[in-house]
Parts: C-alpha cells; structure tokens; sequence
C-alpha cells in the first residue's frame, strides 16, 4: 500500500506514538520496582501473583463497557481523556503498603490502562487505514522501547536509593504529556472507528475470538516474563537492583528490535507470529535453566524477541475490522497479558520460578503451532 499523504501521515501519527511510548514507560517501571513492591507490602510469591490478577479485574470491564465504546462513539478526542485518566491512578500502587491496597491500586490501574490501550490501538489502525502504512509493529515497538527506558531508569533509581513511589509518579507524569498531545492533535478528531454498517457494539465473531485467544497465549508469555524477571535475577540468582531491572529492560529491548524487524519485513503476518513464538519457547527454556544472570538475560532476550510481533499481529487483524473489534480482540489476548504474571507467580509458589518459566516455554510452542491454523 502507499501512502496518499506522506507529510501529514508522519505528524498525524506523533501524538499517538508518542502515548505508546509513555504506557510502556510506566509498565516498564513498574516491573523493575515490583520487588521493592513485594517487600513493601509482605506479599509472598503466590500474594503477589494473585495481586497482579487484579489487574484483569479492573482491565477488562475498562476495555470491553468503557474504552470500546468510547472510541466509537466519540472518536480521539477521547483517547487523550483516557490518557490523562491512566496519569492520574497510575501513581496509586507505588504507595502501597499492604496487599489490600495493592489490590485496589493495581485494579484501578488496570482499568485507565486497559480503556487507554485500546483507545491507542484504535487510533493507529485509523491511521493505517487512512494512511495506508503499516504503524502498528513501529507503534508497539515504540511501547517496548518505552518498558526498556522505564525499567533500565528504575533499576538504576532504586541503586541510588529511590523509592518506588517517586519512581511511579516520575513514569506517570509522562502520561500528562501525552494526554496533551493527544488533545491538541487535530487529525484524529473524527471517529477512529473503520466504519462497519450494521456493526455496533461488542463482536464476538468465532474468528475474532480465535484471535483473540491465540494472542492470549502469547500475551501469558509476555506478561509472565515482563513482570517477575527483575523478580527471578534478584531473589533466584541474587542479583544487584541495577542488574535485575536489566530483566524487563533487555526483554523489551528485544521486543522493540522484534518489532522493528516486523514494520520491515516482507513476511506475512502468520510466519512472524509462528516462527516468533517457537523462538520464545527457546528463550523462556534457556531463562529457566540459567546459571547466571547474564544468562538469564539471554534467554529473556529470545523471548522477547520471539514473542514481539504477537501484539502487532493480532491487533492489526482485530483493527482492520473496526474500533470494537479492536475492543474484542485486545479483551481477549489481554486477558493473557495480565494472567501471564499471576500464572506465574502461582506455579512458583507451588513449585519454583524455574518451573514457571517452564510452563511458558510450553505455552509459546502451543502458540507456533496454533499460528499456523488461525485467520489472521
């Protein structure tokens, strides 16, 4: 396809991009203060993981009653009203002192988080639509980018005796900027939605739900890995803060790569999501079988960039049938996402964060090979 407005594609793309970067700015954070957070609060493995489930409590209503319909209804006007939302209660579970609180704060997040991501998918598909380029691999290789700065930039504040609340307010305060982006950009304010007569609402189609649930999968890995390698480097083989932030941030420095490569590459969609996710399975093999944290790193680096274009992939199919298709499939596969980390956390309670990330390495190669079946 080519680009009928080469100037305005680049500028009208800006704001939107520019959110993404911000979102994995926060998560990315997030994960490297995550054992700070575990300590704070008292919360054992299992505690924590099942904390972290929390977040689909609050992520899924948002997405499906709140961010679908929104989007539709009222266009990106209120993808910068959803952004500024997600500043605002993002700063909540840096404060938290007791599982209790961490469970309100996180559901909280994952709601402004959850109605924010497909506020911002919405928008890239409109523009790919509109425009007639591929964004969506650079828009979510731009939110790796965003976990990689968030998590390396936490690692580093918690060496220097930061706490994690003043980390997390950092991270949210880039949310503002986007929000002020988003709203000041102009030419997105029309519906984001590809128009599709007779078609409102929530859509479960089988093929969307297909979709959907082979991204699922996916996102458990990268959930899984995203939120307990700081955890896994610095309490399973006793890494240094500095060292064990390098966790999401190196798995997110290879999803970026992973993703750049997509927004290049000539390959179809289905080779990328099933040659991807067989790497992963490697990776999450070699992360759980690591000696040493530079070895751990290496395994989390496969997977990364294993499971990279799962997101970019699945997104773009949901979003190429309009905005509540995106809400659909982003329900679905998140649903993934957020139970990867409490999957994980219950596996190493009953067993060992090793054996989690076995699991995931089984999960990943059920994706390769649910890939090559899917209509994508």
């Amino acid at each position: 396809m080519s680009d009928t407005q080469p100037s305005s594609g680049s500028s009208r793309r800006a704001p939107t991009l520019v959110a993404f970067v911000t979102l994995g700015l926060f998560w990315g954070a997030w994960a490297a203060v995550l054992p700070s957070v575990q300590d704070a609060t008292g919360a054992s493995k299992g505690a924590l993981g099942l904390a972290l489930l929390f977040v689909i409590a609050g992520a899924i209503p948002s997405m499906l009653l709140i961010g679908g319909p929104l989007v539709e209804r009222y266009g990106a006007p209120a993808v910068a009203v959803l952004c500024a939302a997600f500043a605002a209660v993002s700063t909540l579970p840096g404060f938290a002192g007791s599982l209790p609180f961490l469970i309100l704060a996180l559901a909280a997040t994952g709601a402004a988080s959850g109605a924010l991501d497909v506020g911002i998918n919405a928008n890239a598909a409109q523009i790919e639509a509109t425009t007639g380029k591929r964004v969506m691999p650079l828009a979510h290789g731009l939110y790796s980018v965003g976990i990689l700065v968030g998590a390396v930039a936490a690692g580093l504040a918690r060496s220097q005796g930061v706490g994690r609340e003043w980390i997390l307010v950092a991270a949210s305060l880039t949310s503002v900027v986007a929000a002020l982006l988003l709203a000041a950009d102009r030419s997105l304010s029309h519906p984001v939605a590809v128009p599709v007569p007779g078609r409102r609402g929530l859509r479960f189609e089988r093929v969307l739900v297909l979709i959907g649930l082979v991204g699922a999968a996916a996102f458990i890995v990268e959930g899984g890995i995203e939120s307990w390698s700081a955890i896994f480097l610095e309490h399973q083989l006793h890494a240094e803060p500095a060292v064990s932030g390098l966790g999401p941030g190196v798995f997110a420095a290879s999803m970026a790569l992973g993703r750049f490569f997509g927004q290049a590459t000539r390959l179809g969609d289905r080779a990328l999501l099933a040659g991807g996710a067989s790497l992963a399975a490697v990776g999450c093999v070699v992360a759980a079988a690591a000696p040493s944290a530079p070895v751990a790193l290496i395994g989390f680096a496969l997977a990364g960039a294993g499971i990279s274009l799962n997101a970019p992939v699945v997104f773009g199919a949901g979003g190429r049938r309009g905005a509540n298709a995106v809400a659909t499939v982003t329900t679905i596969g998140y649903v993934g996402l957020l139970i990867g980390p409490a999957l994980v956390g219950g596996v190493a309670q009953a067993a060992s964060l090793r054996g989690s990330l076995v699991v995931l390495a089984v999960v990943a190669a059920a994706v390769a090979a649910a890939a090559t079946r899917v209509r994508l």
